[in-house]
């Protein structure tokens, strides 16, 4: 899957997912936000910043949100983002709605150089690679808006979730990769593999390091792991990348009994999309038992 963003292609699945500023700890660039007064317009230049200010704000002070927003196969909150106007991938379309905060991505630094040039207040986020680092996300974001309940809420919610899906941790653990198109695997050091340690899904002692790499067709039949994990339908072989998760052999060796499904979606960010892909991961252990 490709995403189109900052007048550059980023591919989100196999390639280079991450790039997009996809899974968000908050990374102030603008001293203590307790010391602010909150926003009253923000504009969203991420996926994730969506996604958590739909979560986090009164719907007073979003005053657009990315052309991500309302894209199914990357956003949970889209029926609430259809309310919302959404900007263009271009400094010109946030400076129009002069906000006094604007949430952006990693990899958005020639555009955030232009925001600040105009005097605008931009705030940076970081990668979010365990779900200790999403709670404290959703805290620090809930202060910078001006409220710092909602964030605890949302926190909490995160706790309660990731504890329910350790209660059912597969025992003893299994080992699991996240398998895409192309035959990308998700890293050891991504939100992901977090997500799977908890429910009891470790990498098997070949799996790729970093946010993840590609692993040959003969690797996963001869030395993979117990189980997959699939992020997108594979129903047909109906193009080169789908070709990969679609192989007779990989099907024969990995059966519904050995493979589970969570959505992109599910992973990409925290926040709302956490939640739910945790939910979700509970959910599909049951086929592994």
């Amino acid at each position: 899957m490709t995403v189109k963003g900052q007048g550059m292609d980023v591919r989100i699945a196999p390639r280079w997912k991450a790039a997009i500023g996809a899974m968000f700890a908050l990374m102030l660039v603008v001293g203590d936000a307790s010391a602010v007064e909150p926003p009253r317009r923000i504009v969203s230049f991420n996926l994730c910043a969506d996604q958590l200010l739909l979560a986090l704000a009164d719907p007073s002070q979003i005053a657009a949100l990315s052309p991500y927003a309302t894209d199914a196969s990357l956003s949970v909150t889209t029926e609430q983002a259809a309310a919302f106007p959404k900007i263009d991938w271009n400094s010109e379309s946030v400076v129009n709605l002069a906000p006094d905060l604007v949430l952006s991505g990693f990899t958005d630094r020639p555009t955030q150089a232009i925001l600040a040039a105009a005097g605008l207040r931009v705030v940076q986020v970081a990668l979010v690679r365990n779900i200790d680092e999403a709670r404290a996300q959703v805290r620090e974001l809930g202060v910078l808006l001006g409220h710092p309940e909602r964030g605890a809420a949302l926190a909490s919610k995160l706790k309660h979730a990731e504890d329910d899906l350790a209660a059912v941790a597969l025992k003893p653990p299994r080992t699991a990769i996240v398998l895409q198109r192309e035959g990308y695997t998700e890293g050891t050091e991504s939100l992901v593999a977090a997500m799977l340690a908890v429910a009891g899904l470790t990498p098997p002692p070949n799996a790729r390091g970093g946010i993840g790499g590609f692993m040959d067709m003969e690797t996963l039949l001869t030395a993979g792991p117990d189980v997959l994990v699939l992020q997108e339908p594979a129903s047909g072989a109906t193009d080169q990348g789908a070709l990969f998760l679609t192989h007779p052999a990989l099907r024969a060796r990995y059966d519904e009994t050995r493979r589970i499904h969570l959505p992109s979606r599910d992973t990409l960010c925290g926040g709302p999309a956490l939640l739910e892909g945790l939910g979700v991961l509970k959910y599909e252990l049951q086929k592994l038992r």
